[in-house]
């Protein structure tokens, strides 16, 4: 292996969503820093079973609209 190529490796604290911390090793960051997450297992969709639909600048409205007219029928 070449020397002095391979980026730091070194502990950090993670905070989850909830608060919760637990310390592990990475290349992110320096020693001893925090990292904060804004999504993790606690409050993802895909594990929590919660979905909830974000209609960012009307896309929701704007499909509706479009396809409106498309009926299916039974």
């Amino acid at each position: 292996m070449k020397k002095e190529i391979h980026p730091d490796y070194h502990e950090i604290t993670v905070v989850m969503t909830d608060g919760s911390e637990f310390q592990t090793r990475s290349t992110w960051g320096k020693p001893g820093d925090i990292m904060k997450l804004d999504i993790d297992s606690k409050s993802h969709p895909v594990w929590t079973g919660e979905h909830r639909l974000v209609d960012s600048g009307g896309q929701v409205a704007k499909f509706n609209k479009r396809f409106q007219n498309l009926g299916l029928e039974k």
